[in-house]
């Protein structure tokens, strides 16, 4: 079984990523994002818990993300592996979900980063927002926000990895193609 952290600011690439790397490896998609959204929408237990810090505009607690997610996971049974989408945020996501694939004998197989400098990514949101209508892609004082947000939660999450030898950056600009068959080239070389 493949399990593939995929890591990556606000505008790296991932959601488009995802997509050709679900496919090409047969692995089951988990954005937390998603899951999110499904979960609030179908008003489950775990939805409704989450909205209650949401509507407040605090994050979601670590212990409900993670139950979620677990979840999520548990629905897939059969599944080839899981690439996990904007999860983990945090050190103490990493460690729970280390420990919770433990427990279904099974362990992260990689993580891998899209990396680009903030000038590229600022422009590329920028660029998205007059799509997208995400306000949070048309602000640039909220981007840059979001990328304090994922230098001091997230990336420390990068010397956990590297600790474990799971850690692989790539180069995240150049066409969707270029940039594919880069991540395809590391994880066929796990």
């Amino acid at each position: 079984m493949i399990n593939i952290v995929l890591f990556g600011k606000p505008g790296a690439g991932k959601g488009t990523q995802a997509e050709f790397l679900k496919e090409k490896y047969n692995l089951t998609h988990l954005s937390t994002g998603d899951i999110f959204r499904f979960n609030i929408k179908n008003e489950t237990e775990l939805g409704q818990l989450a909205k209650t810090f949401m509507d407040k505009g605090d994050l979601v607690p670590d212990d409900v993300t993670i139950k979620m997610l677990q979840s999520e996971v548990e629905k897939n049974p059969q599944s080839k592996g899981f690439l996990f989408d904007g999860f983990p945020r945090t050190l103490s996501q990493a460690e729970a979900l280390d420990a919770f694939l433990e427990s279904k004998n099974e362990k992260i197989t990689a993580t891998v980063a899209l990396e680009a400098s903030d000038e590229i990514l600022v422009q590329r949101l920028l660029e998205r927002g007059k799509t997208s209508g995400r306000p949070d892609d048309q602000d640039e004082e909220k981007i840059r926000n979001r990328y304090q947000e994922y230098n001091e939660k997230t990336a420390p999450l990068m010397q956990y990895y590297k600790a474990q030898d799971k850690f692989h950056a790539v180069d995240g600009i150049g066409s969707i193609a270029e940039i594919t068959h880069r991540l395809s080239s590391v994880i066929d070389s796990l």
